[in-house]
C-alpha cells in the first residue's frame, strides 16, 4: 500500500464531484442496509446504480417497486436509482458501497463469503479515481486484508489514485429515528485522503459524521456498539433464569433497578438475540481475539448464553404442558413472531426460528401466527421435506384448538388480549402479558 496521498488531482476531483453532487454512486447488496442507503444518495440528488444477485429484487426496483419492507414503492419509484444483476455498470461508478451479508458458518466463525465474491465481481471494472467503502459488519481488519489488495492488484495506489473507506451500517430496520439520515456516520480511512474522501462521500446523507483515526478503529468501533448489546441481553438473559428459579418477576426486578439515576442501563430478556449483526458480532469478535491470542471469554460467554434461550422457552413450555398433564410430543402449539424483532418481516437468525426447529424435533404439533411473515418455506425448517407452511389467523376458534401458544416476537396489531383470554396456556418469552388478567401465562 502507498500510504501517501500523493498528488491531490484523483483525491481533489473526486471530492469536487461528490460536493456537486455529479458523482455516481453504486450500492452494492440492496437489502435492509443498502437499499435505504442508495434511496438516501439518490434523494440528495446523487446518480445511483443498484447491484444485486437477486434477480427478483433488480426486477422489482426497475419496476418501481421496493422489495424491502418499510420502503414504500413511491419512494423506489420516484429514485431515478437503476438496479443491475451484474457487475458491468460498476465501471461508470466514482464510488462503491458494499452493503452485503456477514453471517456466521456452522462452527460460529466468520462468513465473508459475500463480500470476497463482491470484491472478485467489481475487479475487472475498477478504474483510477475510484473509491470503495465497505459498510457491512465484519471483524477488524477486513477491509485492509480484502479491500486494499484487490485494489492492489488492479494497479491502483490507495490514496492516490483509489480510496479505501469503512463506514459500518447503522440501520435500524422498523425504526424511523435509526436511519442514515438520522444516524451519526463514523468514517474510517485507509490513509488521511481515504479519510478525506469518506468524509466527503457521507457528508451530504448522513445525521453526522465521525471520523476515526483508521480503518480499524471504525470496524471495532462497530463491533463494540453490537456486542455491548448482546452481552447485556446475556446478562439479564441469565438474571431472568435466577429470577423464574426464585419465583420472581424479573421485569419487576429490573423497574425497580432503573430507578437508579446513575451508572445504570436497563436492557429486557427474551428468547435470544436476532437480526444480522447483533447475535453474529460476538463471534466475529472472539473469532479475531483468538487470531490475536486475547482472551475473549466474556464476549463468548455471553453468546452461548444468549444461544441456549430458545432451548430454555421450550423447556419452560414442556414443563408448563407437563404441569397440566400434557406431553411436549403430540402437543399443538402456536407460535406468535417469526420475525427477530417486532415491525419487521425479517426471520435471519431469529430465535422463534430455533424454537420452531426444537419443537419440531421434539414432536409437537405446530403452526403460527406473524401477519409480517406469511409464508415459512421449509428449507428454514429441519425437515427439507415438510411443506410450506402459512401463518394461520389469531382468533378464538383458532386458540381453542391449541395446547399452548408461545409469544415470540409480539407483532404490531397483534391482539394479546385475545390471546390472554381465548389461550389455554400462554409461554411469554418476552413479558408482553405481565399483570393481572385471566388465562394462565407462564413466564420464559
Amino acid at each position: 500500500m502507498d500510504g501517501s496521498d500523493g498528488p491531490a488531482t484523483w483525491r481533489d476531483g473526486l471530492i469536487a464531484r461528490l460536493a456537486l453532487r455529479h458523482a455516481r454512486i453504486g450500492v452494492v447488496g440492496l437489502g435492509y442496509a443498502g437499499l435505504p442507503l442508495a434511496l438516501r444518495f439518490a434523494e440528495m440528488g446523487f446518480r445511483v446504480e443498484g447491484f444485486d444477485i437477486d434477480a427478483a429484487k433488480v426486477e422489482a426496483i426497475g419496476a418501481g417497486r421496493s422489495p424491502v419492507h418499510g420502503i414504500g414503492d413511491r419512494r423506489v419509484a420516484e429514485s431515478g436509482m437503476r438496479a443491475h444483476a451484474s457487475a458491468e455498470a460498476a465501471a461508470d461508478c466514482d464510488v462503491l458501497v458494499i452493503c452485503v451479508p456477514t453471517p456466521i458458518g456452522p462452527h460460529k466463525e466468520p462468513d465473508l463469503s459475500a463480500v470476497r465474491e463482491t470484491l472478485a465481481a467489481l475487479a475487472p471494472h475498477l478504474r483510477p479515481g475510484q473509491a470503495i467503502a465497505l459498510e457491512s459488519t465484519t471483524y477488524p481488519g477486513t477491509t485492509e486484508e480484502l479491500v486494499l489488495p484487490v485494489l492492489a492488484r488492479a494497479g491502483l495506489r490507495v490514496g492516490v489514485d483509489a480510496f479505501a473507506i469503512y463506514s459500518p451500517e447503522r440501520e435500524d430496520p422498523g425504526n424511523p429515528e435509526g436511519t442514515v439520515a438520522r444516524v451519526p456516520k463514523l468514517v474510517g480511512g485507509a490513509t488521511p485522503a481515504c479519510l478525506t474522501v469518506g468524509q466527503a462521500l457521507y457528508a451530504p446523507v448522513a445525521g453526522g459524521l465521525v471520523p476515526v483515526s483508521s480503518l480499524a478503529v471504525a470496524e471495532l468501533a462497530k463491533c463494540y456498539e453490537n456486542v455491548f448489546r448482546a452481552v447485556n441481553i446475556g446478562l439479564v438473559n441469565e438474571l431472568k433464569r435466577i429470577a423464574h428459579a426464585m419465583h420472581l418477576d424479573v421485569h419487576e426486578v429490573i423497574d425497580a433497578a432503573a430507578t437508579k439515576p446513575f451508572g445504570f442501563m436497563p436492557f429486557r430478556p427474551g428468547p435470544g438475540l436476532g437480526g444480522h449483526c447483533i447475535p453474529v458480532d460476538p463471534y466475529y469478535l472472539a473469532w479475531k481475539a483468538r487470531e490475536l491470542g486475547v482472551p475473549s471469554d466474556f464476549v463468548e460467554l455471553a453468546g452461548r448464553v444468549n444461544d441456549a434461550m430458545p432451548a430454555y422457552a421450550v423447556a419452560r413450555l414442556r414443563d408448563a404442558l407437563d404441569d397440566r398433564g400434557v406431553t411436549l410430543r403430540g402437543a399443538r402449539v402456536l407460535l406468535l413472531g417469526l420475525a427477530y424483532k417486532p415491525g419487521v418481516p425479517d426471520t435471519r437468525e431469529s430465535p422463534a426460528v430455533e424454537i420452531f426447529r426444537l419443537l419440531e424435533e421434539r414432536g409437537a404439533v405446530l403452526s403460527y401466527h406473524d401477519p409480517l411473515v406469511p409464508r415459512f418455506p421449509a428449507t428454514r425448517r429441519l425437515h427439507g421435506a415438510s411443506p410450506e407452511l402459512e401463518s394461520v389467523l389469531l382468533d378464538e376458534e383458532v386458540l381453542a384448538t391449541q395446547d399452548a401458544v408461545v409469544l415470540v416476537t409480539p407483532q404490531p396489531g397483534m391482539d394479546l388480549t385475545l390471546v390472554r383470554r381465548a389461550a389455554r396456556l400462554v409461554v411469554d418469552t418476552r413479558g408482553a402479558l405481565r399483570g393481572e388478567g385471566p388465562g394462565v401465562v407462564v413466564t420464559a
